[in-house]
Parts: C-alpha cells; structure tokens; sequence
C-alpha cells in the first residue's frame, strides 16, 4: 500500500508543471461583437439534378450579432475560377444561414472544385465547392420519410422548382416610395415529419433581402398561404437592381430567413427580381 502511494505521489509531481504549461496555454473564448468581425462562407454539399447536372449548396456565417454586411460582387465577393457571379447573396444577414442558395455545374464537372471567397473585417475566407461522394445531400427527398420539398412559382401557369437550386421570378419593375406586389405559389406533399405524428403537416415561406443598394421594407416578411397562394408589399428605398430570397419551408420547420430545420431537406429557395427606378 506504502509502495503504492509513492507511485502515485511521483506521478503527480511529474504532471504539475505539464499542468501549469498547460494552464498558460489556455485561450479565452471569443468574445460576441456586434459588429466588425468576418463573414466566412460555407459549403453544405451537393446534389444530382434530374436532368443530369450537379447542385452545390452554399450558405455563410456572419459572425456578427448585429451587424448586416454589404459585400458586393467583385474582390470581396467572387467565385474562383471565373465568371465571379454565380448568383450568390450580396447582403449578409447577422449570424449562421444555412443553404442560401447554389450552383448548377454540369454533369462533367468532376474532380474541379468551385471556390466562394468573402472578405469582411480584415479576413479573406475562401470555402471549396465539389462533387467529393462523402458530401453528397438527399436535398430532393428525405430518405427516411420520403419527404420532398415545397413546389414554388411566381404565376399560376409559371415555371416551378423544388429544393435549394430554386426559381426566379419574371422581372418586377417599380420605383422608390411606391408599394411593389409580391405574390408567390407554393405546394407541398404533405408528407410530415415522424416527430409530428397525428398533428397537421406544416408549411410556409419566409421573404428576406438578398441583394440590392438600399433598404427593403417587406409588409409580411411571412405571408399566409391561402389556397396556394401567398401575397405581400415591398417598398425600396434607393433606386437600383434587387433580389428578395424566398425560403419555402414545410415540416423540416421554419427558422426567420436562414434554411428550414433539416439541414438536407426539405426546403426550396426562389427568389424575386426587382428594378427600382
């Protein structure tokens, strides 16, 4: 026992200064800031496309509490390799948004690699976009439900679509002060989530800034579908080109502007073209 107890009092001597070492390399967590600080993007994977091409979702994480950042297209916000523009947002909403939008590259893409660099508080992060199989989503239908994400469209006879990749609207034109209809369709499966059994499956759309010079003042940000349909005003405050992302939720769950609550599916972005004269 005596022999023992000096084994174990020699091994604590011989850990107090690995442990005082230790203590003086200790990093204090980062503190929250309102404002200042970085933007990195993020890659959340990819999917295959019906007709044979290839999605890779990106979304960003504003490390700010409070701030929106304005990074338009150019050194601060590109893609590498060219073009720059691969219809990524221009403006930045405050903390972690998750599968904002993508990118169709075509069925031969590969082992190329697409890259989104952000550069914001004195940081320049790059993310990687790639068709690696270990980062393959299921963002078309839920494997273990068979969910699929809402159907949306800009008129009743308009093109549709499903999932991240998502569709524009047909050009909306106004000008600053005057009130600009917004109407979106939208339908789902109806499928719900095993957590929401014998409860109503859920869906609904949330309406966000994407891009655009000036404010944007959205009556609903979160329109009530009725038979379908949903409807809301928009004002802008400054002439110029805008983009409103539209995130079309169903019983993934919905969560403000960011993705719905399943991170691979089910959801759709849409988005409306707006020019303010």
């Amino acid at each position: 026992m005596k022999r023992t107890f000096q084994i174990v009092l020699a091994v604590a001597w011989m850990l107090i200064p690995l442990l005082t070492q230790a203590q003086g390399n200790l990093i204090d967590a980062p503190l929250p800031h309102s404002k200042g600080q970085s933007v990195s993007p993020s890659f959340e994977g990819w999917y295959a496309n019906p007709n044979g091409s290839f999605s890779l979702v990106f979304g960003y994480f504003n490390r700010n509490y409070e701030q929106d950042l304005s990074l338009s297209i150019g050194p601060n916000n590109q893609f590498e390799p060219g073009p720059a523009d691969r219809g990524q947002p221009t403006y930045f909403h405050p903390r972690r948004h998750t599968g904002v939008f993508a990118v169709e590259v075509p069925a031969d893409f590969g082992n190329q690699q697409l890259n989104w660099r952000l550069t914001a508080g004195g940081e320049s992060i790059a993310i990687p976009g790639h068709l690696r199989p270990e980062w393959e989503i299921t963002a078309l239908e839920e494997i273990t439900s068979g969910n699929t994400p809402p159907v949306v469209k800009f008129s009743n006879n308009g093109n549709s679509a499903q999932g991240p990749l998502g569709v524009a609207s047909p050009l909306i034109t106004t000008r600053t002060g005057t009130t600009a209809e917004l109407t979106i369709w939208s339908s789902d499966d109806g499928v719900k989530k095993s957590r929401a059994a014998g409860q109503a499956a859920r869906t609904g759309l949330v309406l966000s800034k994407y891009r655009g010079p000036g404010d944007i003042e959205i009556e609903d940000a979160t329109p009530r579908l009725v038979d379908g349909m949903a409807s809301t005003t928009a004002t802008f405050s400054e002439p110029g080109d805008y983009t409103l992302r539209v995130l079309a939720w169903d019983d993934s769950g919905g969560q403000g502007p960011i993705m719905a609550g399943g991170f691979f599916c089910c959801w759709t972005n849409a988005f409306i073209e707006v020019k303010v004269e």
